[in-house]
């Protein structure tokens, strides 16, 4: 090597390390910590084996003559391909397909009463986290809007340890003990024969089984409700479904359920949506996800807590270990005490989110196991999998699963071990270490759990037996409209089944949450109604809802919603470019959707945008709302014609979605798009005017600025859906 090669290889390693050096400086201790096993590839390198030898060639594997056979002592080529080979691992027996992001939670209000765990103590501690959403059925490459339950797992990496939360967008789940899991996970996913239908419950073995269990009838109202299509993981709710125990510095105990409450509320889709945006773009919520983070629209969540005394366990009519119950928050408050926010996109989604490895196990000291029969097979599952799936028991010396304080202890070798270990191996030693530490130097003390009498047996608690209580309630709790989806879902569902046996079990189980629905199912079925044979209790909670404005968990924003704002050459380009950077500052995500991708002409000469989408590249189901603004120019007098724009404010009106449309988009709106529909609207919409009614947003022809069509706009997208828009005469 020459001198001056040799002093840029020095400069080169010098700035590395500064610059990793400053990334520690001004990262979390997580990111920090990723640092050291980050790789950068953007910048200038040689490829090499991976035993560290440069090549000159990687395209081109070593013969014997021009066109003689490969042979087999090309070291490269044979590295390249073994490895090639064994790239992909065991996908996730359930929640196989997901996605993932960094970032970091904060406490606002401790509650040293209930724990003295010190994440839920110091509000001057910011806690780097990851989260990893996910669906349940499907495999890796399955889609992101089918039906189906939605992962919530939530890592917090505290200076005592991981701490996972393994949450689930419902606070039930389908069966009351860990043994039935994998029943009904092979119920649930495709069938043995055909390996059919893929991430879908709709089919035969599923509610066969469902219609054998009772218990799973709550998590069925949850599961054919809008909350299990949901709009996106920035507008679900998230929970910890277990009671689990938090002990305080004096020893007493209470049970804890935790709930994550998103900023944005809690909104889903349609069920038309959901089944098209299947196959527009399968990836739609983890793309969703990841063009929020890096457009600075960072998802927000508030953590809450439910907290029962040990001493009041039993004032309840349900157990408070079966995780097929909630507690009504009208009995037990949430009290929501710190704010998580997801602020960082993965630099290699394999690396991170497909190697974390969660375990509800993972607890800090103040928090610990209740007697929940689901958590603690649960808890030995999650470990369990990891063996198979990541290799072996070193899974935890991945860099993403590794906690940021330090781990010492006597585990040695196994598949993979990427320490080091000097020193002794067990533990007395004469040495001294690594030792057991007291509880009161932070060593996790279990509290002392008292034990119910009796005797060994195959049991469940009494109360364990009310199925249907609370599957009614959430029934009750429904608005109209929502009651209208879920005898649809279950009327979808069920009408996919071909064993009528099955399907007539099933509204017996239905029948016993409420006679009402189970009719109309049937109806839908074209099956003889069920008589009643369980009266409906009549108790609602005001906590369940997503349309409701009395449920105080939700919110309705304009923040975080994404726009379609469809443009033509020829355009009006002061109304276009102000709305676009108005709405851009207000936190919503605006893509402009043209002819072409990359420069749309406007009216105004040399004045354009820059489209993100084309016409055909897009629907209106990917957007909150569309916007078409209006123009001038042979291109506008061919709207008419234009199918896209066509089908997608038809789309977007059957979807129950704003719609805005200005100056000559208007009366394309009203005489092409939707004839009819809007005319009232139209004959009240003065020139310099703006009139809305039921989320269509219509600007005059002199309305040349943005103010009036921004905020109308904004003030209808925050509604999410316009339910009392009539749309039986719309078809897209």
């Amino acid at each position: 090597m020459s001198l001056a090669e040799s002093l840029k290889d020095t400069v080169a390693a010098g700035v590395e390390s500064v610059e990793k050096t400053a990334t520690k400086a001004i990262s979390d201790p997580k990111q920090a910590q990723l640092a050291d096993f980050t790789v950068d590839y953007t910048k200038d390198r040689g490829i090499a084996t991976y035993y560290g030898v440069l090549q000159s060639d990687t395209e081109t594997a070593l013969k014997a003559g021009v066109r003689g056979p490969t042979l087999i002592e090309d070291a490269h080529a044979r590295e390249k391909i073994t490895h090639f080979d064994h790239e992909r691992i065991p996908e996730r027996v359930v929640h196989a397909r997901g996605t993932g992001a960094h970032g970091y939670f904060k406490l606002h209000t401790p509650i040293p009463e209930v724990t003295y765990a010190k994440i839920l103590n110091d509000t001057t501690l910011s806690t780097p986290t990851f989260v990893r959403f996910s669906t349940v059925q499907g495999f890796r490459g399955s889609a992101d809007t089918v039906r189906d339950v939605r992962g919530f797992a939530t890592r917090f990496y505290t200076r005592e340890g991981n701490w996972d939360i393994v949450a689930n967008n419902n606070p039930v789940f389908f069966i009351q003990e860990s043994i039935k899991f994998p029943d009904v996970v092979h119920a649930v996913k495709p069938d043995q024969k055909k390996e059919i239908p893929q991430a879908q419950s709709a089919h035969d073995n599923f509610w066969d089984f469902i219609g054998r269990t009772p218990e799973s009838m709550h998590h069925i109202m949850w599961h054919m409700s809008d909350r299990n299509i949901p709009r996106s993981y920035r507008m679900m709710q998230g929970f910890g479904v277990h009671s689990f125990i938090g002990v305080n510095a004096k020893g007493q105990r209470s049970f804890v359920k935790f709930h994550w409450k998103p900023k944005l509320g809690i909104h889903s889709l349609v069920w038309d949506e959901a089944l098209k945006i299947s196959g527009q773009d399968p990836d739609f919520h983890r793309r969703d996800l990841y063009d929020a983070i890096e457009a600075g629209s960072y998802p927000e969540y508030e953590l809450g807590v439910q907290v029962v005394p040990e001493e009041k366990e039993h004032d309840f009519d349900f157990d408070l270990l079966d995780s097929t119950k909630i507690i009504p928050e009208e009995l037990v408050p949430v009290r929501y005490i710190g704010s998580m926010f997801l602020n960082k996109v993965p630099d290699d989604f394999f690396a991170e989110t497909e190697q974390v490895a969660f375990c509800t196990q993972h607890m800090v000291p103040g928090i610990e196991h209740s007697n929940d029969p689901l958590l603690h097979l649960r808890s030995f599952s999650y470990q369990d999998t990891q063996l198979s799936r990541l290799g072996g028991p070193n899974w935890n010396l991945i860099p993403i699963n590794r906690p940021i304080c330090p781990a010492f202890n006597t585990q040695r070798d196994g598949f993979m071990q990427m320490q080091i270990n000097k020193g002794p191996n067990y533990w007395p030693n004469r040495f001294g270490t690594p030792h057991p530490v007291p509880g009161k130097d932070g060593g996790q003390v279990l509290s002392p759990q008292p034990l119910p009498g009796g005797v060994k047996e195959r049991v469940r608690g009494p109360k364990f037996s009310d199925h249907y209580s609370q599957a009614t309630l959430f029934w009750n709790s429904m608005s109209d409209v929502e009651k209208l989806h879920i005898v649809g879902a279950f009327s979808f569902e069920l009408g996919r089944c071909d064993d009528k046996g099955v399907v007539e079990l099933m509204l017996d189980q239905i029948n016993m949450v409420d006679n009402k629905l189970a009719c109309l199912v049937a109806e839908n079925l074209h099956l003889q109604p069920p008589k009643e044979v369980h009266p409906n209790h009549g108790k609602a909670t005001k906590f369940l809802s997503q349309i409701s404005s009395e449920n105080s968990n939700n919110a309705f924003t304009g923040v975080g919603r994404r726009l379609a704002m469809f443009v033509h050459d020829g355009f009006d380009f002061g109304l276009a470019s102000g709305a676009k950077a108005a709405f851009a500052g207000m936190g919503v995500i605006v893509n402009v959707i043209g002819p072409r991708k990359g420069k749309v002409n406007s009216s105004t000469t040399g004045a354009f945008l820059e489209s993100h989408f084309t016409f055909e590249t897009c629907r209106s189901t990917l957007f909150d709302g569309v916007f078409f603004v209006g123009g001038r120019g042979p291109e506008y007098d061919k709207l008419k014609r234009q199918g896209r724009w066509l089908h997608a404010a038809r789309e977007a009106f059957m979807h129950y979605k704003t719609i805005g449309a200005s100056g000559s988009a208007v009366d394309w709106l009203s005489k092409y798009a939707l004839p009819g529909e809007i005319d009232h609207l139209v004959s009240n919409l003065k020139s310099e005017g703006v009139v809305a009614e039921q989320g269509v947003v219509l600007a005059g022809s002199q309305v040349l600025e943005a103010p009036m069509v921004i905020k109308a706009l904004s003030d209808e997208s925050s509604k999410h859906r316009h339910w009392a828009r009539d749309v039986s005469a719309i078809a897209a």
